[in-house]
């Protein structure tokens, strides 16, 4: 019998990303037997759904519990529900900074324990550069919002979001707006079980005072070869990621993706942006090569 594979999706993304478009036929090709179900669908079997593959899970952000749970529940699903668990909470850039020295973008974390007044969250903001409000349990660009530190309006409306993100439980990260973003781009690598498969260069018009809507942020993409430094940042970030996950989990765990976004640190080298294991946009329509690229990745892991 040809393994049977379901893509999980979501009931605001129910049909996969726009890039995604053809890797039913792709998987089919590849003697599987795919199909697209909602991670919430009560009616699904999913003891029967074979290899279950994360896509446009959109929603788990203000889900999370209930996501993880429903992950742990299901037999066979990649990437691991342990990864899942880790990966959907930003905390983890703490952890590659900290624990393996990797460089990450200077982050300032209001928590929702220690209560802040809006005084104190308005203190936290820098005085003259633009600056980022996202929660750490985000998906794509919700509820993230970039704000000038010189326009008083754009002070208050940060303020009421950060107040806002933590009346919700949501624990919240301060970034200043890294301006090199606007200049070179924000650069994708995209590997699949463990192997180099694409990359993409993103330059994201994150617009200040806009907020909440991931429409109201234009993203440009487009494929490019990423340098050979560029993909030895993706490979120490890979390693590191691998060693943690192997100490948290007590085994090695190969990801079907893994997507790192790093952004030039202005002098000369790279800091780490994001590590998407979760609902990682994968960029399939970029290079001819990434849409065969993943249906392959998924392909082995299926008849294995």
């Amino acid at each position: 019998m040809k393994p049977r594979v379901t893509l999980a999706t979501s009931a605001d993304m129910p049909n996969l990303y726009s890039d995604e478009e053809g890797i039913l036929d792709a998987l089919a090709e590849r003697d599987c037997d795919p199909q697209i179900k909602q991670w919430d669908d009560p009616d699904v079997d999913w003891e029967d759904a074979g290899l279950v593959v994360v896509r446009s899970v959109s929603d788990y952000a203000t889900r999370r519990d209930e996501f993880l749970k429903w992950a742990n529940s299901v037999p066979r699903i990649l990437n691991h529900p342990d990864i899942l668990d880790w990966n959907s909470d930003k905390h983890y850039l703490k952890v590659l900074n900290e624990k393996y020295g990797l460089p990450v973008i200077p982050t300032t974390w209001l928590e929702t324990e220690d209560k802040l007044s809006k005084h104190r969250v308005h203190s936290r903001f820098p005085a003259l550069q633009d600056f980022v409000i996202k929660p750490a349990v985000s998906s794509g660009l919700r509820d993230i919002g970039r704000y000038t530190a010189v326009d008083p309006a754009s002070r208050r409306a940060a303020v009421t979001h950060v107040m806002d993100l933590l009346n919700e439980g949501r624990s919240v990260m301060l970034q200043r707006y890294q301006e090199a973003i606007d200049e070179h781009g924000e650069i994708t690598l995209v590997f699949f079980n463990g192997l180099v498969s694409h990359s993409v260069e993103k330059k994201a018009m994150l617009h200040p005072s806009q907020v909440t809507d991931e429409a109201m942020h234009e993203t440009l993409v487009q494929a490019r070869e990423a340098t050979a430094e560029e993909w030895r940042w993706g490979e120490q970030i890979r390693a590191a990621l691998h060693a943690y996950v192997k100490e948290r989990m007590g085994r090695d765990e190969q990801f079907l993706f893994n997507r790192v976004d790093i952004v030039p640190d202005g002098q000369g080298s790279f800091m780490v942006m994001e590590v998407g294991l979760v609902d990682a946009q994968l960029y399939l329509d970029s290079s001819p090569e990434a849409m065969k690229n993943f249906a392959d990745a998924i392909s082995v892991r299926a008849h294995w």
